[in-house]
């Protein structure tokens, strides 16, 4: 499941990519399968095993893009799965063509910090997409419970699109457009604070999941057309553009 759209954040072969916060990997997969040279940076090594054994999976199976954006061995896709602080990243400066930081960022107590991080291994003129959770969405799943935040590593501040936005102005981003996404996922996650963040196998939440792992896997039409109109007004995720000025 995606939250960044990759026709708003274009990746083209040989494009180094960094994807902090990676997680389970989603997006730096997307990044690999279409050619890029991605980087998964996470802080659980753990979990950085999987992702690097996907990328083993996914080359080996030939799902990865081979384009000729450039000549040479840089057109040539790749992907590295690196453990560390986002508030201190062990890379150089303007290394990346494109950096991705999905669902982060309300983790980081020193969320400041890591974004001036982000905008330093970002090359002039590279694009960077964060996503955050919704402003509305997230502060009824506060309210309706506080298991569902109060949990070691769990959220410690919900944004405004205004707060992020200036946020990443101060770390020398410009932000350029956003938008909303997973509609259908925010009254899953308020009715999982109602009857309890762990409590997954009640049977309204299970049948819930049950549908949206449906929609996932087989995406008809009549759940996009419902999820584009919910976007707008409950997306569970902020998604902003941003360019650092070359």
């Amino acid at each position: 499941m995606l939250t960044v759209d990759f026709d708003r954040f274009p990746i083209r072969p040989g494009n180094s990519v960094l994807d902090v916060g990676c997680g389970g990997g989603r997006h730096a997969y997307e990044v690999y399968r279409r050619g890029g040279r991605v980087v998964a940076f996470d802080l659980d090594a753990k979990e950085l095993g999987g992702v690097r054994a996907m990328f083993g999976a996914m080359a080996a199976a030939g799902e990865v893009a081979q384009g000729q954006a450039v000549a040479g061995p840089a057109a040539t896709p790749a992907a590295d799965a690196v453990s560390g602080d986002a508030t201190s990243m062990p890379f150089c400066d303007n290394a990346f063509d494109r950096v991705i930081a999905a669902e982060v960022f309300e983790h980081v107590l020193d969320d400041q910090r890591a974004m001036h991080e982000l905008s330093r291994v970002l090359r002039p003129g590279g694009l960077a997409a964060i996503t955050v959770p919704a402003f509305v969405p997230e502060r009824i799943c506060w309210a309706l419970s506080a298991e569902y935040h109060e949990v070691p590593g769990g959220h410690v501040r919900i944004y405004t699109r205004v707060e992020l936005e200036a946020k990443l102005a101060r770390a020398g981003l410009q932000p350029r457009w956003h938008h909303h996404a997973h509609g259908l996922h925010s009254p899953y996650w308020w009715l999982k604070c109602a009857v309890g963040v762990g409590k997954d196998d009640h049977p309204l939440a299970s049948a819930y999941h049950k549908v949206l792992v449906w929609d996932i896997m087989k995406s008809p039409r009549v759940t996009r057309v419902a999820e584009r109109a919910l976007n707008p007004v409950i997306g569970k995720s902020l998604v902003v553009y941003a360019v650092k000025p070359c």
